[in-house]
Order: structure tokens, then C-alpha cells, then sequence
């Protein structure tokens, strides 16, 4: 390497923590509902649990985000709170009831639901420029997801859920132990003008508060996906072992467009592509809601999940990019965690419970359907239109 050239990314390690962390998402997301399930909880505990799991999201990301703009240091805060939340979800090796259950969800998920967001600060920061390089790491959390979810489904059938706690932990001790392969990125540009930059500028702009509106809405809609999928598709009839083949589809289509991201974006402004998932989206909700008995029907839906998940979370990361820059990186990761998976999800969770519980999966997922015709409508109104030309270096670029 030439004298005085920037080092380059550790892509590898960045990519093995995006696998771990998102192979321990792929045994939580389709089948701790089922596990809760199977300690005995109502579908509105259930919703309720998934909600204080989703909850921490408001507070923990803004909490470590803050701290870490401060310091100006992100990995140590990352290798603590994964090991953190790896002691934390032990608990749930010790049945109890629902307080103790909503307690040790509570403790585990503050440490584990702030480590991500720093990390992803990690990640751009080691990157620099060349962010475009950012959804080619990512992908291999997508992978991650997509073995688990397709590889627990017929563990869990063979088992029984209450299994799931077992089976996790080893995944939640690899991710602390994949953070302490990943060096200290440079810091952030900005120095001492940047340790004064405050939100205030930032967030009073009309464009930002619509993409803040727009996030909350796209995974208000997901609540109903993230909690009660699988116990969906089991009252109409489905297996576990396909109930997750169900699951890694989704991420598999998810994963092809963290590939095509780049080239996509030789095609089309972000705010066209964006405008377009959130279509989508709706779509999705709606034939879930409406046809998902029918296998041949529910294939293609959950091939929807690259637009729904896929294209929103990469476009939200790139807007992230450039509404907060330098010092302003960390608070901005943690206000993206907070009021999208955080506060989104949590009400969205909350919300399709107690729907369930009134009229049926069917009526959640309808509902899901109108929260996404709204963050379109937002989208539509308040999201800047970008040229090809405007986007951060790399983002054109095949890495």
C-alpha cells in the first residue's frame, strides 16, 4: 500500500458481525412468537412482549449514540454491549412468567438493539467515501437470516419452540466474539467543530422530518409481519420447517438486492426507487392478507420482502448518509433505529396483537396495508428528489 493511501476496509470481519447478528435475528423473528406461544401466552402477550423487545429501540440507539458521538470511539461501546446482551439473554434459559419473560426481553434487547446502530457507524466510517461498497457487507447479514430462518424451522418442529433459547445463545456469543475482530475506524471528519455540531438544523428541515414520518410509517406496517407472520401462516396450516422456508425466501430475495442496489441506482433517483418499494409494500401487505393459503401465491409475496425491507432499508441508509454527516453520524444512526424499528415497530406490534385478538391475522395485515399507503403518501409529499449525480461517491460504483 502507498504511503500515506487510507487503509483499507476490514470488509471480512464487517461482514462476519452483519452474519452473526442477523442469524440470531433469523431465530427470533420467525419463531419467537411461537415460543412464546408455547410457554403459554396469549396472542396479545405475545404482541406485548414484541413490543418491549422492539421498545428498547427508542431509547437504547439515541442513549450509545450520543455517548459514542461524544467519545468518538464506537467499537468498544459495540464489544461491550454484545457481551451485555449475550449474558442477558441467558435468562431465558429460566422459564417464568410473563413479567420475568418481559424483564429479561427488556435487558437483553437494550444491550443488543444499540450495538447494531453503532455499528453500522462503524462500518461507514471504514468505508469513508466509498459507502456504495455498505449493501455488498450488509448482504451477509441477509445470509445469515435466511440459514437460520431456513434451518431452525425443522429443529424447532422436531424440539418444540421452548428450544429457542438453546439454540440462540451460542449465536449471541459469536457476535461479541466477531466484535473483537474489528478495529477503531478512523474518526469522524469534523474534529472540534464537529464534537458542537448539534441535531437542532438538522431535524427542523421539512425533507427530514418527512423521512423520520415515512420510517415510522413503512415499519408501523411491518408489526404485523415481524410479530405474528408465523403464527399467521400456522392457523392456516403451515409446518414450522415451511413456515421458515417461507422466511428465507423473503431474505433470499432480499439478499439478490443488496447485489443489484448498485446497478439499480444507475437507473433510477433514490426517491423514484423508494416510491416504488413503498408500492410494494402495500401490495404485500394486502395479498398476505388476503391469499396467503395459497402457497404459489405466497412465494412471490414474500419475494416482495427485497422491495418492502430491502430497498427501504439501503435508500434509508443513504439518505442517513447525507442528512447527518461527520460528528453527527451516531445520534443520527440512533434516531434511525429509534423511530423506525424502535417506535414503528413496537406500535406495530402492539397494534396487530390486539387486532388479532379482535378479527384475525387477516385484519393486521390489512391494516399493515394502509400504513404503507400512508408512508407512500408521506414519501411521495416530502422526499427530496436526488440526482444520479448527487449521491455519495461508490454508491454508482460496483464494489
Amino acid at each position: 500500500m502507498p504511503a500515506g493511501s487510507p487503509a483499507a476496509p476490514p470488509a471480512g470481519r464487517l461482514a462476519a458481525y452483519y452474519f452473526c447478528h442477523f442469524a440470531t435475528l433469523g431465530g427470533m423473528l420467525p419463531f419467537l412468537p411461537l415460543f412464546f406461544a408455547a410457554r403459554g401466552f396469549t396472542p396479545v402477550q405475545v404482541g406485548q412482549l414484541l413490543a418491549v423487545f422492539l421498545c428498547t429501540k427508542l431509547v437504547a440507539p439515541n442513549v450509545w449514540g450520543l455517548l459514542a458521538d461524544r467519545r468518538g470511539r464506537l467499537i468498544g461501546l459495540v464489544r461491550g454491549g454484545s457481551l451485555l446482551a449475550a449474558i442477558g439473554f441467558a435468562g431465558l434459559l429460566v422459564e417464568g412468567g410473563f413479567w420475568w419473560t418481559a424483564a429479561i426481553i427488556a435487558v437483553f434487547s437494550f444491550f443488543w438493539n444499540a450495538a447494531l446502530p453503532l455499528f453500522e457507524g462503524v462500518t461507514l466510517r471504514h468505508l469513508g467515501r466509498d459507502v456504495g461498497r455498505y449493501s455488498r457487507i450488509r448482504l451477509w447479514g441477509s445470509i445469515g437470516f435466511l440459514l437460520v430462518a431456513a434451518g431452525y424451522g425443522p429443529l424447532l418442529s422436531r424440539y418444540s419452540a421452548a428450544a429457542l433459547p438453546a439454540l440462540l445463545l451460542p449465536l449471541f456469543i459469536a457476535i461479541w466474539l466477531c466484535s473483537l475482530l474489528v478495529p477503531e475506524p478512523a474518526a469522524a471528519a469534523g474534529g472540534e467543530e464537529g464534537d458542537r455540531a448539534t441535531l437542532w438544523p438538522v431535524l427542523r428541515q421539512p425533507m427530514v422530518i418527512g423521512y423520520f414520518a415515512m420510517l415510522f410509517l413503512t415499519h408501523l406496517s411491518h408489526g404485523a409481519y415481524y410479530g405474528f407472520f408465523s403464527l399467521y401462516l400456522e392457523t392456516l396450516g403451515y409446518g414450522r420447517g415451511i413456515i421458515g422456508a417461507f422466511w428465507a425466501v423473503g431474505v433470499l430475495a432480499e439478499v439478490v438486492l443488496f447485489l443489484a442496489m448498485p446497478r439499480l441506482l444507475r437507473y433510477a433517483t433514490p426517491r423514484t426507487l423508494m416510491l416504488g418499494a413503498l408500492a410494494l409494500t402495500a401490495l404485500r401487505w394486502g395479498l398476505t392478507a388476503t391469499l396467503a393459503a395459497e402457497p404459489a401465491v405466497l412465494v412471490p409475496v414474500q419475494m416482495l420482502h427485497a422491495a418492502s425491507f430491502g430497498i427501504c432499508h439501503a435508500l434509508g441508509m443513504h439518505y442517513l448518509y447525507g442528512f447527518f454527516p461527520g460528528a453527527l453520524q451516531g445520534r443520527g444512526q440512533g434516531l434511525y433505529s429509534s423511530l423506525s424499528f424502535g417506535a414503528g415497530g413496537s406500535v406495530g406490534a402492539l397494534v396487530s396483537g390486539y387486532l388479532w385478538g379482535w378479527q384475525g391475522g387477516s385484519a393486521a395485515f390489512l391494516a399493515a396495508m394502509a400504513f404503507a399507503l400512508g408512508a407512500l403518501l408521506v414519501a411521495a409529499c416530502t422526499l427530496p428528489e436526488t440526482s444520479r449525480r448527487a449521491l455519495p461517491e461508490g454508491w454508482t460504483r460496483i464494489a
